[in-house]
């Protein structure tokens, strides 16, 4: 190998790097916060169905902004959008962790959704484009997809240190670290020759706007009983759809709408992703009140979560293996099964052996349906609309982690953790349903 191509090896490497860091921070922000849940509302005198917001708010952010992100992208470019929304990020995880208020801290949690919104999509097309097709590409992705998988365990251990020192910190750890990455950024991300063009801007915003907007409103309707922000989230939803129709260039294909393993895998991923978030906030919730601490929780946690982190890189594997349909119908049969074995307080409390089986059925769910349902999602459709069908999907997931949560929330808080428990296993069977009437008509091979 020359010099020059070493140097070149290099470069790609460190860029690879620094995107890798930045998908772990990433992904450990709804897991630092689930573990800091309990400290933060006791902190701020909130409620379930208010502190929950925090990490609701945070996906109805991701969500929402997923489909405008690309088109943004397009507009500006991806290191623009990159390092800007690295910016925003630092400065809502600082603000965060200043906030005196419930309501300050869930708007910094909407803002650090639609950055992460920017940041993890716009990451892989900046692999893509830098990293050449073939082996090196793979090993890149792999790393990045490693790093995504790794960071919500990483977020839990990290939360579980941080929130015995104060809730604050977990907060706020994140501000230096993205400020660092920027500074990375600024040297190894390429720029872009040209900026292309991605068509009217107006309606791509309004959708972009609107999605957003009835995203908080279903979960405030959902947490609160508030049903009149379930009409103003019909009313967005129709103004999207309008201006959908009338943009020369929508944000959704809508032939996408058409493609049932699509769409199965959707509904699936949005219901296994809700019910598990949903799961660890009335877990942690529980234990807090029977005097776990946010290390002890934490650790209790980590069955659930480190199993996907151990087998990412060999999750494509075992999913060709069983085949996508059959890896999706087990997985989103044992997470149902984990909820459903959830141990009850006795008077002694819930003791880590008796958490074990739960905790471990629920990790062995993502291990087995993850990779799996975004593979069935995408295999069998063009190359040329995969990109599109992965924002569409991921948009549902984060849905899913956004809605149920807040229908849990408030359920906890009326009937008590069985009856959340029993709502968070009926979404899991639900997602099961689906992924079993999935076994019926297979997708093809996604090679």
């Amino acid at each position: 190998m020359s010099i020059a191509s070493g140097a070149r090896v290099g470069a790609r490497w460190a860029l690879v790097s620094v995107l890798a860091a930045n998908m772990l921070v990433d992904a450990l922000e709804v897991s630092a916060t689930l573990v800091a849940l309990p400290a933060v509302g006791g902190a701020l005198g909130a409620s379930v169905t208010r502190v929950q917001w925090i990490v609701t708010g945070f996906a109805a952010g991701f969500g929402g902004a997923l489909l405008l992100g690309g088109r943004l992208v397009e507009w500006f470019g991806r290191r623009r959008v990159f390092l800007a929304a690295l910016l925003v990020f630092a400065a809502a995880s600082l603000g965060g962790a200043l906030a005196d208020g419930v309501e300050l801290l869930v708007a910094t949690r909407v803002v650090k959704g639609f950055c992460v919104a920017l940041t993890a999509p716009t990451g892989l097309s900046i692999i893509v484009a830098a990293v050449p097709e073939g082996d090196a590409r793979r090993r890149a992705v792999s790393v990045y997809s490693l790093f995504g998988a790794a960071g919500f365990c990483s977020g839990l251990l990290l939360s579980g240190l941080l929130t015995g020192l104060g809730w604050r910190w977990t907060l706020a750890f994140p501000a230096p670290v993205a400020l660092a990455l920027f500074a990375a950024a600024l040297r190894v991300v390429p720029r872009e020759p040209a900026v292309h063009d991605g068509g009217p801007r107006r309606y791509a915003v309004l959708v972009g706007g609107a999605s957003t907007g009835a995203a908080l409103l279903l979960v405030d309707a959902s947490s609160s009983g508030r049903w009149g922000g379930a009409v103003a989230a019909a009313v967005l939803v129709l103004v999207c759809v309008r201006a959908e129709r009338a943009s020369p260039r929508p944000l959704v294909d809508t032939t996408l709408l058409r493609h049932a393993p699509l769409v199965r895998s959707a509904l699936g991923a949005a219901a296994l992703n809700g019910s598990y978030v949903s799961f660890l906030l009335v877990a942690a919730t529980d234990l807090r009140r029977d005097g776990w601490s946010a290390w002890e929780t934490a650790l209790g946690f980590l069955p659930a979560a480190a199993p996907l982190a151990l087998t990412a890189l060999h999750s494509g594997r075992i999913a060709a293996r069983l085949g996508p349909a059959r890896a999706v119908a087990a997985g989103a049969l044992a997470a149902p099964a984990g909820y459903a074995l959830y141990p009850d307080s006795g008077a002694g409390g819930v003791r880590y052996v008796e958490l074990l089986p739960s905790m471990s059925l629920v990790g062995l769910a993502f291990v087995l349906a993850f990779t799996a349902l975004h593979l069935q999602a995408t295999g069998s459709l063009p190359s040329g609309l995969r990109t599109a069908a992965g924002g569409l999907y991921q948009t549902c997931v984060q849905l899913g982690a956004a809605l149920t949560p807040a229908l849990t929330s408030a359920l906890y808080t009326t009937s008590g953790p069985s009856a959340a428990l029993g709502l968070v296993t009926a979404v899991g069977l639900a997602g099961a349903g689906v992924a079993v009437a999935g076994l019926a008509h297979p997708s093809t091979d996604p090679s």
